[in-house]
C-alpha cells in the first residue's frame, strides 16, 4: 500500500493554498481530490485501496496549482470522497447502512441517495460496495463535524473574504469525471468528452464565465458540453447566487487527458493540462479585469 494513502488520525483536514495578496475575485475549490484514508475507515472497508481511489479526482488540486501565483485562493480538502463527500448536503444518507434508525431530519431519498452516492457513500463510483457492515449515525456525525462542516466554513470563509475586497466572487468547483459513464449516471457505458461545464443550466453564474471557459478549452481544441451529465453538485447550488454577487460553475476533467485510470498514475498529458488549465484562469483573469460580470 502506497504511504500516502493513511493518515490516522488526520494532522489536518483541509488546506487552503493563499496567495501573498488576492489580486482576483476568484476562489477554487478541490472537493474530491483528497488521498488521507483513515486506517480505520480501511479496516472498515471490503474493498482494496486502489478501488477505493475510484471515487477520488485524482490531482485536480494539482492540476489547478497555478492559482495562488496567480492571486486566487484554493481550498482541497485532504480527506477522500470516498470517507465523506462535502459535495453534498450535510445529511444525505442511506438508511440501509446504519445499524440503527436515522433521525427525520436527514435526508433519505434523493437521487444521490439511491445511487449509493450520499454524503457517506455506499459504494465507490464503479458501483463496488464499500463496507463490510453497518455504520453508527454516531459516526456519520462525527465525519459531518470534524470534516464536512470545516470544509465548508472555510469555503464560505473564502467567498466572503473575496467579496469584502472586491465586487463579486467567482467560484470554480473543480472536479475530473471517468472517461466512460458508470452505473448510475445518465450516460452509463458512454465515452465522455473533454470537460462538462455545470453551471445549473445558466442559473449559478453570469453567462460570461461559462462562455469564456468554454471559449478558451474550445480554443485548445478540446470537446466541451454544458451540464450534461453533470449540471453543478450541491456547492455550485448552494453557493451560485448572482444576484448577491457570487458565480459558481463546476468544471469537471476527463481523467484520460491527464492520468491512466487503473492504475491513478499520471501520465505524459498531466504537465500539457496543468499548463492549458493555467491559461483558462488567465482568461477568467482578462474578463473579470475588463468587464462588470453580467
Amino acid at each position: 500500500m502506497d504511504t500516502h494513502l493513511t493518515a490516522d488520525p488526520f494532522v489536518s483536514v483541509l488546506r487552503i493554498d493563499a496567495p501573498a495578496e488576492q489580486t482576483l475575485p476568484m476562489v477554487l475549490a478541490s472537493p474530491h481530490s483528497g488521498r488521507l484514508y483513515p486506517a480505520n475507515f480501511l479496516a472498515q472497508s471490503a474493498l482494496d485501496p486502489l478501488t477505493l481511489r475510484r471515487s477520488e479526482d485524482s490531482y485536480v488540486d494539482e492540476l489547478f496549482a497555478s492559482a495562488s501565483a496567480k492571486g486566487v485562493p484554493l481550498l482541497k480538502a485532504l480527506f477522500p470522497r470516498a470517507f465523506i463527500d462535502v459535495n453534498r448536503e450535510a445529511y444525505e444518507l442511506d438508511p440501509s447502512m446504519f445499524s440503527g434508525p436515522l433521525p427525520d431530519f436527514v435526508m433519505t431519498d434523493t437521487p444521490r441517495v439511491a445511487a449509493g452516492l450520499g454524503t457517506i457513500a455506499r459504494q465507490v463510483a464503479s458501483g463496488a460496495e464499500i463496507y463490510r457492515g453497518k455504520l453508527t449515525f454516531a459516526e456519520a456525525e462525527r465525519r459531518i463535524a470534524n470534516l464536512y462542516r470545516p470544509y465548508h466554513r472555510a469555503l464560505r470563509g473564502l467567498i466572503d473574504d473575496t467579496l469584502a475586497r472586491f465586487p463579486q466572487c467567482v467560484l470554480l468547483d473543480c472536479h475530473s469525471m471517468p472517461s466512460i459513464g458508470g452505473p448510475g449516471d445518465s450516460d452509463n457505458g458512454t465515452e465522455r468528452v473533454d470537460f462538462v461545464l455545470g453551471d445549473c443550466f445558466g442559473r449559478t453564474c453570469a453567462p460570461s464565465i461559462t462562455d469564456t471557459v468554454e471559449r478558451r478549452l474550445q480554443d485548445l481544441g478540446y470537446c466541451v458540453v454544458r451540464n450534461m451529465p453533470y449540471a453543478g453538485g450541491y456547492t455550485t447550488r448552494h453557493y451560485g447566487a448572482p444576484g448577491e454577487g457570487v458565480h459558481a460553475l463546476q468544471i469537471e476533467i476527463n481523467r484520460r487527458l491527464y492520468m491512466t485510470e487503473t492504475n491513478h498514475e499520471k501520465h505524459d498529458g498531466f504537465a500539457k493540462l496543468q499548463a492549458e488549465l493555467a491559461s483558462v484562469l488567465d482568461s477568467l483573469a482578462d474578463l473579470l479585469r475588463a468587464n462588470p460580470l453580467k
